[in-house]
């Protein structure tokens, strides 16, 4: 069983967004469990000041990706760009550099909007985003759903409640590369490089570090 850890870019109760990620578990190949995260509203402004001692739903943000198997993120769009709510909860769980709980995942990206480009330029920030913060995107159709308010049926049944044929299709081809993105460990791979640079780094403070502690001790024995 992998646990899919769900966030949507929008803190609107009705949105569109958080019901599409609603209706993917009827989608999602068995063995998949998706779990929509309700509590972004909850994160402060980032501070790089707090990162060492974090508030209280930072740490439930980042406990909650760790223990995630992978992501999928839902975007609107607001001005032409992603959301801020959303930015602000990907800083904080990319932090503190090299550490941070979203680093080394695999995610599923899609976005919907009421208007008709379906939140496409949201969705480019979001992979470029990823990218930088080597997260394994999945690839595929690349899924922004135009018009959303006109393609969800709350009356139908669950695997048809997202009305649209060609989107129900879509989404399910990229749950299929999620799990088999997780199967492969795709996230691990992609920051194998990362962690090779920072064991590196570490090697080199630790012999610092003793090379600083064996030249005090000889000063102090020639003082003697």
């Amino acid at each position: 069983m992998s646990r899919v850890l769900a966030l949507s870019g929008s803190l609107r109760a009705a949105s569109f967004n958080t019901r599409v990620l609603e209706e993917l578990q009827a989608l999602a190949p068995d063995g998949m469990r998706i779990e929509v995260f309700r509590h972004l509203g909850d994160l402060p402004h980032f501070n790089e000041d707090l990162e060492n001692d974090p508030p209280a739903a930072v740490r439930r943000l980042w406990q909650a990706i760790a223990d995630a198997d992978g992501l999928i993120v839902a975007t609107p769009e607001y001005n032409g760009a992603l959301p801020g709510v959303l930015k602000n909860a990907l800083d904080w769980a990319s932090r503190p550099y090299g550490a941070g709980a979203l680093p080394g995942h695999a995610a599923m990206v899609l976005s919907a909007s009421p208007g008709i480009f379906g939140g496409i330029r949201a969705q480019s920030q979001l992979r470029e985003l990823f990218a930088l913060l080597n997260v394994y995107v999945v690839g595929g159709p690349q899924v922004a759903v135009p018009e959303i308010h006109t393609r969800l049926d709350p009356t139908a049944r669950p695997s048809e409640r997202l009305t649209d044929p060609t989107t129900r299709s879509m989404l399910t081809s990229l749950l299929h590369g999620l799990a088999e993105a997780i199967a492969h460990r795709a996230g691990d791979r992609l920051i194998q490089p990362l962690r090779h640079w920072q064991n590196q780094q570490n090697q080199q403070n630790q012999q610092d570090r003793q090379s600083r502690e064996n030249q005090e001790s000889q000063q102090g024995r020639q003082a003697a």
